[in-house]
């Protein structure tokens, strides 16, 4: 299933080239020679990585290395596992237990209906862009069958995309069994955002600030906000996943390009109290990266979007 994702190493010139992706195994203290070696500053994450997709550098890192519980950074993977075993034109029937399992956890939804039917290819929207726990049970109970067959294709994946120090104890994220359960690193997480990033229909997806549905006799209307403000407001910005729990913190898997250049990083736990420290932090990483003096304010969240 994944095995074919990590045989196909090919560049490409858009985003996060794969043939690049290996090199994230160098060793953390490994930096580009334009940039000193002191790093951004001011950047608050107990973890982070900056990779050079496009001279395959490592730019900076911070205990990249070190295992931390990611959240619904989680979701890279459960949309991975998806993708790849296709059917995106595939209908499935929202169940009530999808709406209670995330009321139960406390987690971020797409506010799904119960009895509706809705495509893979939309779910999956549900799935990244408001962050939709309840997504992620319909997919994963679809394309185990069953979560527990979902979460061990999850780790199977992890482990053919030689994610050495990543652990899916779940499809979401959520703390369980235990807040750390699912845990993985900086490094393992970017090297895992280049594998998605491969993907037209995840590049496509983590890219998009709002998805709208129209009602139809199969489903409700639905309107999906993405998470991630650095979407539209950060010059370059092209996704990829926001994450919080309160051991994760406010977290973010980044993506972004100017001028042929693809960047990609990661920080995890940027803060405990400040959703928006993560969104600081990535942006100070970037300009660091490309050079940007222009001062960059975090948008307000819009009053229909999560802060997950």
């Amino acid at each position: 299933m994944i095995t074919r994702i990590a045989a196909r190493h090919r560049t490409i010139a858009a985003v996060l080239p794969l043939a690049a992706v290996p090199s994230l195994m160098a060793a953390p203290a490994r930096a580009a020679s334009a940039r000193p070696a002191a790093g951004p500053s001011g950047v608050g994450a107990k973890s982070a990585l900056l990779y050079d997709a496009t001279s395959g550098t490592t730019l900076w890192s911070r205990a990249a290395d070190t295992e931390r519980p990611i959240a619904s950074i989680t979701k890279v993977m459960t949309a991975l596992v998806v993708l790849h075993e296709g059917g995106l034109g595939r209908k499935i029937t929202i169940r009530r237990k999808y709406l209670a399992y995330a009321k139960k956890h406390d987690g971020s939804t797409a506010g799904l209906h119960a009895g509706d039917r809705l495509t893979v290819r939309q779910l999956l929207n549900a799935l990244l862009l408001p962050s939709g726990c309840d997504a992620a049970y319909a997919l994963a109970d679809a394309y185990g069958p069953g979560k527990g067959r979902f979460v061990a294709k999850m780790n199977e994946a992890a482990r053919q995309l030689g994610l050495s120090r990543t652990v899916y104890a779940n499809f979401d994220g959520l703390p369980w069994p235990t807040a750390t359960s699912t845990r993985s690193t900086a490094r393992d997480q970017v090297r895992l955002a280049g594998y998605a990033m491969d993907d037209a229909v995840f590049r496509a997806t983590v890219g998009r600030r709002t998805y709208k549905l129209r009602r139809t006799r199969a489903h409700h209307a639905y309107t999906w906000k993405n998470t991630n403000r650095l979407l539209g407001s950060y010059r370059g910005a092209a996704g990829i996943k926001t994450g919080t729990t309160d051991a994760a913190g406010y977290s973010l898997l980044f993506a972004a390009r100017r001028g042929g250049r693809a960047l990609t990083g990661v920080v995890l736990n940027s803060s405990t109290t400040d959703e928006r420290a993560r969104f600081t932090d990535a942006a100070r990483m970037l300009d660091w990266a490309f050079g940007s003096t222009a001062p960059y304010r975090v948008p307000p969240a819009s009053a229909n979007t999560s802060t997950d």
